[in-house]
């Protein structure tokens, strides 16, 4: 009988794997993960995209490597645990990404997290010290936001992020559109964490500044409404992401800025109500754009609208429509996006079964982004619509719109006179190296 040599000083190291140069804004997977770890076990901790990982010179000798895997990261991802288990070191895959493509993700794991893991984490733990690691992981049910403990931040790099803190309040969203991969990996769920227990991370919390980086921070009116009341004696400036379903109200508009929100991201999408019917993004009217961006503005709330192209009602015209429309109210930013079908979202398999997905299995090449889109559009073509896309992002960001977009008819507010300028050129060049010249801004990897 082979005898089983148990693990007793346990060491773990949590990647988080980067493409390419993105906001440096921690993710709190891995804190999360930490916190729920025994105290005997040594947790380290590498953001690929503040220190980049040399596949031969940094591997670290560990017991365990947890990778976080996005999507558009899942080729390095890969590349990472592959790296590590050529060393013999095992390596458990978690994230959106196996959630969505488990039997994927496992060809380059000895193991794989499905959905969340917070229950699931001290036993993985527990069946490595033994040496009988599960192929699959996946908790019954979804964690009980009630249970989430504090996250270590202890174990984040002291510099390399923005000078902010990060919090998560509640999961999911309430809504179910067609492109969107929430819903797979937090399931048809909206769950909150116990407003008490916000209140005292926040007091925690090093930084004036924080980010929600919930999908939606005012999902459920009753509960947003308690905790915005509640950040107001905390005196913090916060931004998130919201839907337009809960900014419709003047007096839930005031809250927001009486909590500190300073900016929202916002999904606009699509001007096209026939779009958003399509998309299933319900709580979505165009008509009602305007009047919700002019009380936001009101109230000082600066706003990233997100706009999507490649809908099926979407013609040539659709880019000089939204740049207009972005231009005149004034958006502080725009993100354009070309329309993406993501692993085994309902957009995903619409377009696969209507003979229109032309690029499956987009996110294991080299630099995907050179291949969008990877549909055929229905009232244009791949060319058009890749073509339009960078108009929009040279448009807007030019200097004329610059212009135009700043506030002077509303009292100054510390996004109008101090970062409006200065962000736009940041923008601007953002939009000539990396939409129009297609150049990669992450410092190169060594492999």
């Amino acid at each position: 009988m082979t005898k089983v040599v148990r693990i007793i000083f346990m060491k773990i190291e949590l990647i988080v794997p980067a493409v390419e140069e993105n906001a440096r804004i921690p993710n709190l997977a891995f804190p999360i993960l930490a916190a729920l770890s025994p105290t005997d076990v040594q947790i380290s901790f590498t953001d690929d995209l503040l220190t980049p990982i040399h596949l031969e010179k940094d591997l670290k000798e560990v017991d365990l490597v947890g990778i976080n895997v996005l999507t558009k990261t899942a080729l390095r991802a890969y590349e990472i645990a592959d790296a590590y288990r050529k060393k013999k070191v095992p390596v458990v895959l978690g994230g959106i990404h196996p959630t969505a493509l488990p039997e994927e993700a496992k060809e380059h794991a000895d193991s794989v997290a499905v959905g969340e893991a917070e229950e699931i984490w001290p036993h993985l733990i527990e069946d490595v010290r033994m040496g009988d690691l599960k192929p699959f992981y996946r908790q019954e049910g979804y964690t009980e936001l009630s249970k989430i403990p504090i996250p270590r931040r202890d174990i984040l790099p002291k510099r390399g992020y923005l000078p902010l803190d990060v919090v998560q309040v509640t999961r999911g969203c309430p809504f179910r559109c067609e492109f969107c991969s929430v819903q797979n990996f937090f399931g048809e769920t909206y769950r909150f964490r116990p407003i008490s227990d916000v209140v005292e991370e926040v007091r925690r919390l090093r930084h004036r500044w924080m980010m929600f980086n919930d999908d939606n921070i005012i999902g459920n009116h009753s509960y947003s409404k308690e905790l915005l009341k509640a950040l107001i004696p905390l005196k913090k400036k916060w931004f998130g992401q919201a839907s337009l379903s809960g900014l419709k109200k003047v007096e839930d508009v005031e809250l927001l800025a009486r909590s500190g929100c300073n900016s929202l991201f916002i999904g606009f999408e699509s001007l096209s109500k026939k779009n958003l019917v399509k998309s299933q993004k319900f709580q979505n009217d165009p008509s009602e754009y305007r009047e919700i961006i002019k009380s936001l503005h009101r109230y000082g709330i600066a706003i990233c609208g997100s706009f999507v192209f490649g809908f099926d009602e979407d013609d040539p015209s659709v880019f000089e429509e939204t740049v207009s429309f972005s231009i005149q109210t004034k958006l502080f930013l725009a993100i354009f996006m070309i329309l993406t079908p993501y692993p085994e979202t309902a957009f995903y398999h619409r377009v696969k079964n209507e003979g229109r997905l032309v690029q499956d299995r987009w996110w294991l090449l080299k630099n995907p982004e050179d291949f969008a889109p990877y549909f055929t559009p229905k009232k244009m073509s791949g060319e058009a619509l890749r073509e339009g896309w960078k108009r929009a992002w040279k448009e807007f960001y030019s200097f004329p719109s610059m212009w135009k977009r700043f506030h002077w008819d509303y009292s100054p507010t510390l996004i109008n006179r101090f970062v409006y300028f200065p962000f736009q050129w940041m923008q601007h060049r953002f939009t000539k190296k990396k939409i129009i010249e297609g150049r990669r801004r992450y410092r190169t990897h060594s492999f």
